[in-house]
């Protein structure tokens, strides 16, 4: 019988595994708030659910699997809210749930080693709100018997999300903060990671997922600049920087992410282990050449 995955919030991260669940000959059912977005996952293979709506419990009562990258509001997890019931409901026969995370409930340590045993203490209230959502999902799953799976993804890159649409229009900063350092995953890397773990259920399980490098934001601008053979942007301290208030929160926490837990456990080798394999393949695809 095949597999059916529900994916609630179906965006950047979701779609890199959808593709690769759709290559295996899953149904992949993705929610959209959007009509316009509903006919683009229409023509990607996927089976568009307008949502919030109607028709997400009938598809939550003949999933397999569901996935869930709904980011929190002020009224909470809305997958919790308006579906408790039915997931509640479904919990006996879904083989597998997914929750993406972020690094961000961990905090700020300053430079330090964070994994997943690492006690959460959120410096933001996107992180805390996150940590609230993460509790929540995993008390439905006790009282349920929901197979759960927790996923806190550090800073996403990929196929049109990188630094060489900024480098090249001259928009690029290096901003600098002493001390400052933040982990990074490949969106491909994410997919294959969710794969691995649809394979080799461990119902309760957490995974960080970073690749192996954590590094200073200016590095990642600068090699980006280099591999363009552009030149390096300008550095500006922090403190002087004109940054919104959602990018400045990111400065807030600087941390180091282990990754030791996907490998050894899900048996899986990362595709990009540092940023400057990801960059180097995103350039590569871009211009039809294998990556150097």
């Amino acid at each position: 019988m095949g597999k059916t995955m529900l994916s609630f919030g179906h965006g950047y991260s979701a779609r890199a595994l959808g593709a690769a669940l759709l290559a295996e000959g899953w149904e992949v059912i993705g929610t959209t708030r959007s009509a316009e977005k509903a006919d683009a996952l229409r023509a990607s293979g996927v089976t568009p659910l307008i949502w919030p709506g109607d028709a997400a419990a009938p598809a939550l009562a003949r999933a397999s699997h569901v996935l869930t990258s709904v980011a929190p509001g002020d009224e909470g997890d809305a997958v919790l809210r308006l579906h408790r019931a039915d997931l509640v409901r479904a919990a006996p026969h879904l083989e597998w749930v997914g929750y993406l995370s972020t690094t961000g409930v961990y905090g700020d340590h300053g430079g330090g080693w964070v994994d997943e045993e690492t006690a959460l203490a959120p410096a933001t209230r996107r992180g805390e709100m996150r940590r609230v959502a993460e509790a929540a999902w995993q008390e439905l799953a006790e009282e349920a018997g929901l197979p759960l799976h927790i996923f806190r993804l550090a800073g996403i890159y990929g196929p049109g999300r990188g630094p060489f649409a900024k480098v090249r229009a001259g928009t690029a900063r290096r901003i600098v903060k002493k001390g400052q350092v933040f982990s990074r995953i490949h969106v491909e890397d994410i997919a294959q990671v969710l794969q691995a773990s649809i394979a080799r259920p461990n119902p309760g399980a957490i995974y960080n997922l970073c690749d192996d490098d954590p590094a200073p934001p200016q590095d990642v601008i600068a090699h980006a600049a280099e591999l363009l053979g552009l030149p390096l942007p300008p550095a500006i301290a922090f403190e002087e920087a004109e940054l919104s208030p959602m990018a400045r929160s990111f400065y807030a926490e600087s941390k180091r992410v282990r990754n030791d837990r996907i490998k050894r456990e899900l048996g899986v080798t990362l595709r990009y282990p540092t940023y400057r394999d990801g960059l180097a393949a995103l350039l590569a695809a871009k211009s039809g050449s294998n990556p150097p």
